[in-house]
């Protein structure tokens, strides 16, 4: 065991004795945050690869569960790179892993995904077969019940070439724990973004494919995705919200032509009507019936529609019936919307 200190960048890194000394092909990168009830499935699944030349490179983002967190990996702490920093965000601890990886090829796994068995070797071999830069694959959703058997791809689904323009435009959607990719080509691309801010993957991706770099879609599902309340995937309006913000910093930061800069703005509006959508959700579920009247007709006149129109004409003169038969029918939708609901 080795364990080093970079007061510099506040961080502690330890080599389990178990690590191998030969520099390893692929570097898998898990960064985790409050992830003690999950990382010994993901890690299991890591070791349990039928690929051989591979390092674990785990990095506690300062995690407010640390002591139970270090518990629960104890057993693996021999065989993996583990390193401890000061809270920063996805991205930085994304980089950090990055920095300290010894693979030419990084593969992505969040502390509460589920690799299988064949993910990096199927990947691996998808990869230099087909020349690219960066591969990504399809995942089966699992952690709600309401998810089950469905795959990523059926929410998200990628057709066509994985370019600037379909990752830009949603055509193509690509899911980090299904993604591998050459470390020159994410050096290229300038890493992930050393700020605290959202989806600093989807922006990475972007300028991976803008760079000149070759991403390929692998059509298997090689993971399993978990769905839960209190993750990223939880919360329908800050899923819109974090949208905008998303392609509103896309705007800004990225050379975008004409072209591009208006597939970003109808991008923001349409997101902008989501997100009425999904406020109006909230308020009819929570009783707030004039404010969820407002919402859906801010939406309807932005994306006109019979349903909607339905929708915003029902809120007004039979609310209580409409929010009766909305929990009958969308159950599980409802178990994204925040919990705003209240006795009425």
């Amino acid at each position: 065991m080795q364990e080093q200190q970079f007061q510099h960048k506040q961080l502690i890194k330890r080599i389990g004795r178990n690590v191998a000394a030969l520099e390893p092909k692929i570097s898998v990168v898990i960064p985790v945050y409050s992830g003690a009830d999950f990382i010994r499935e993901t890690l299991d699944s890591a070791f349990g690869q039928t690929f051989r030349s591979y390092e674990i490179v785990v990095v506690n983002d300062g995690s407010p569960d640390t002591v139970r967190f270090e518990d629960v990996i104890r057993e693996n702490l021999e065989n993996i790179v583990y390193i401890k920093q000061q809270n920063s965000g996805a991205g930085v601890a994304r980089n950090t892993a990055i920095e300290h990886a010894r693979g030419s090829i990084i593969a992505f796994l969040d502390g509460d995904d589920i690799w299988f068995p064949d993910f990096l070797a199927s990947q691996y071999s998808f990869l230099e077969a087909g020349g690219y830069d960066m591969a990504y694959c399809d995942a089966l959703l699992f952690g709600m019940s309401a998810d089950r058997q469905k795959t990523f791809m059926e929410n998200a689904p990628s057709s066509g070439d994985a370019d600037f323009d379909s990752i830009l435009d949603l055509r193509c959607n690509v899911i980090t724990s299904g993604t591998m990719a050459r470390k020159s080509a994410i050096i290229k691309a300038g890493m992930f973004e050393s700020e605290r801010v959202d989806a600093e993957d989807f922006h990475l991706w972007l300028r991976i494919a803008k760079s000149g770099s070759r991403i390929g879609y692998q059509r298997k599902q090689l993971l399993k995705y978990r769905v839960r309340l209190d993750s990223l995937s939880g919360d329908s309006i800050r899923r819109v919200e974090r949208a905008i913000r998303v392609f509103e910093r896309v705007n800004r930061t990225i050379d975008l032509s004409d072209e591009q800069r208006k597939c970003v703005n109808l991008r923001v509006l349409g997101f902008e009507t989501d997100l009425a959508v999904e406020q109006g959700k909230a308020f009819l579920l929570s009783g707030s019936f004039r404010e969820a009247a407002i919402a859906f007709r801010a939406a309807n006149r932005s994306r006109r529609s019979a349903k909607l129109t339905a929708i915003a004409i029902l809120t007004r003169i039979a609310p209580r019936a409409l929010r009766k038969l909305y929990r009958s029918r969308r159950p599980a939708e409802i178990a994204f919307v925040p919990n705003r609901e209240k006795s009425v």
